[in-house]
């Protein structure tokens, strides 16, 4: 997975999006820390996992595990 700042991702946004439309994930960093705050994947990859309803809330959240998510969905929601 390739790592920018915001300010190298801003200035070259539209050769990210190529990238990522090839299959590359970005991780994109912020502030001094350089801290991780979004990683771009490509639209493909998101459908993989199907949405999940959380009751009351049905159709304004939803959540998404990953392939590699080491807790069941009921452990998760139980907390």
């Amino acid at each position: 997975m390739k790592t920018v700042s915001v300010g190298h991702f801003k200035a070259q946004f539209s050769d990210f999006l190529d990238q990522v439309r090839g299959g590359e994930r970005i991780a994109i960093q912020y502030g001094r820390r350089k801290e991780p705050v979004a990683i771009l994947i490509p639209a493909r990859e998101d459908k993989q996992f199907p949405n999940r309803s959380l009751g009351f809330l049905h159709g304004k959240a939803s959540f998404k595990l990953g392939a590699d998510f080491k807790m069941t969905e009921e452990g998760f929601l139980k907390g």
